[in-house]
């Protein structure tokens, strides 16, 4: 049975694992809003002569967010708190959700302006929220916990597609509020947070690294470990760790690209990042109305088939929070991969071996049993997906970084999923028109290359400490050489995991005479 305090973690944890909502409402919300022939009308537009006009309102978002990834959210997460750094990022999308709501009849760019702010925000709290999640959860559960970083992400489409469902389902009614109601609901998940955020504690390994202020670390760590000898060993492997990394290998950024080992540590979680997308989730995400238009004419069919997909990718990506921390990352990695590359392998062969049929619109179409078939097949696709690159994607890249570079590192991998996706997706309608389903090969190669990268490449992170991550790359151990700094036992040997209460004891008395 958990104890109120490991309740008491899994809420502040999930309150800042809500900031991924944002995410993935705005990741479906466009992809809906696309699909209202109102929403065409308001900002006079039509799907086909103004294809590269609509992908640059799509790219907004993504530029927004790559910047504010890159160059604003890791600082802002390290100088002000992680805590601030979500709540910034909130502020900004429920503005940026009034500018496009209310956009003026025909001012595109006012609803571009908005795609751009809300991707800055998104940006901002998409680094700072792993990174508090990943801060302030004990190791024996981290990748649980994560795990609901991604799934929140399916609650952000479920969200988006429902409203976009019903709102489909009464736009005679509704008017240009077909469209709006979608964008406007994306103001409830970040006021939430923002009413929460300040009544719950900041990380404790942002106190140190900080403000060196080992009294308030202990402080929000007694909100959320169960024993003072818990609180005790954390905060002395904490400043031990920053006391290394502060003295050998610098506080500032430049660690990022002059440590051998975290400059490793950064490259691969890129490709990992840059992999996620291009499995085909991200294409698949922002064009699956493309291509179920192509069997189904209704739009109300096609909104059902995106909102039940969302159902499903919440329940899909729960599947990682007993596998996560009992099978480890890698597991998760490859069965995913593979699991992916097949479905992708499948789905064009069937659209490749059975006949079309002529439509309604005089157009060539699948026919209804076999458009059922490949939504089944691309269900599957999302059931490998949500808890391997989905989840383990995030817990691994918030995971691997040394406290010194944690946020700006996050930041910058998060966002290479945006870099991915922006460039790929300038190219991916016009790889659809031309070859239809085929496309989904690339997929397919992708996902199988994916498998044996992290095969041959990608270490386990399962239940390792954070501040004894580097020893996995080839570093040094950050614990063991700040205690020899401090002139303190090295704080694995106080780990109350480990060894008895009175070693435990005895180190923690050294600890405090230093």
């Amino acid at each position: 049975m958990p104890t109120s305090k490991r309740l008491y973690n899994w809420y502040i944890a999930l309150v800042a694992a809500m900031c991924m909502v944002l995410y993935g409402y705005d990741a479906s919300v466009f992809n809906a809003a696309q699909g209202s022939d109102n929403w065409l009308e308001w900002f006079d537009l039509d799907l086909k002569a103004d294809a590269n006009l609509i992908g640059l309102v799509n790219t907004a978002y993504t530029i927004g967010a790559i910047v504010a990834g890159w160059f604003f959210g890791g600082p802002t997460a390290d100088y002000f708190g992680r805590r601030i750094g979500m709540g910034i990022g909130c502020l900004l999308t429920i503005a940026a959700t009034f500018m496009q709501a209310f956009a003026p009849w025909h001012n595109l760019g006012c609803f571009i302006g908005g795609r751009v702010l809300i991707g800055i925000g998104q940006g901002m709290a998409l680094t700072a929220g792993p990174i508090y999640i990943g801060e302030v959860s004990p190791p024996e559960i981290r990748g649980q916990i994560m795990t609901f970083w991604q799934m929140f992400y399916s609650v952000g489409s479920f969200i988006a597609y429902w409203i976009a469902y019903a709102s489909n389902a009464h736009k005679a009614t509704l008017g240009h509020w077909d469209w709006r109601m979608v964008v406007i609901f994306q103001l409830l998940v970040p006021s939430i947070i923002l009413v929460l955020l300040p009544f719950q504690p900041e990380s404790p390994r942002w106190w140190i690294k900080r403000h060196n202020n080992v009294d308030k670390a202990k402080e929000a760590l007694r909100l959320i470990r169960d024993s003072e000898e818990e609180v005790e060993y954390e905060v002395l492997a904490i400043r031990e760790a920053v006391e290394f990394e502060n003295e050998a290998v610098g506080g500032s950024y430049l660690a990022l690209f002059k440590d051998p080992s975290v400059r490793r540590r950064l490259y691969l979680a890129f490709v990992l990042n840059v992999g996620q997308q291009l499995s085909g989730q991200g294409t698949l995400n922002s064009y699956s109305s493309a291509i179920y238009k192509t069997i189904w004419p209704s739009s109300q069919t096609i909104n059902l088939i995106n909102a039940l997909n969302a159902t499903c990718g919440i329940l899909f990506t729960l599947n990682a929070v007993w596998t996560a921390d009992r099978f480890g990352r890698r597991w998760l990695f490859i069965v995913g991969a593979i699991g992916m590359g097949i479905c992708m392998l499948v789905v064009p062969v069937i659209g490749m071996t059975t006949p079309n049929v002529i439509g309604a619109k005089g157009t060539a179409t699948k026919t209804e049993p076999v458009g059922i078939a490949i939504v089944f097949l691309l269900f599957l696709f999302i059931f490998f997906y949500k808890p391997s690159w989905g989840a383990a994607t995030w817990i691994w890249t918030s995971e691997v970084f040394s406290m010194n570079v944690r946020a700006q590192a996050v930041g910058m991998c998060s966002q290479m999923q945006n870099v991915a996706n922006t460039i790929f997706q300038q190219f991916f309608p016009i790889f659809l028109a031309n070859e239809g389903l085929k496309c989904l090969f690339f997929f397919m190669a992708t996902n199988f290359v994916l498998a044996v990268f992290v095969w041959f490449c990608i270490p386990e992170t399962m239940k390792v400490p954070l501040e004894e991550i580097d020893t996995l790359f080839g570093g040094q151990n950050h614990v063991e050489k700040g205690g020899q700094m401090l002139g303190a036992t090295d704080a694995q040997d106080t780990n109350p995991r480990r060894n008895s209460s009175e070693v435990r004891q005895n180190d923690i008395t050294r600890e405090r005479n230093v």
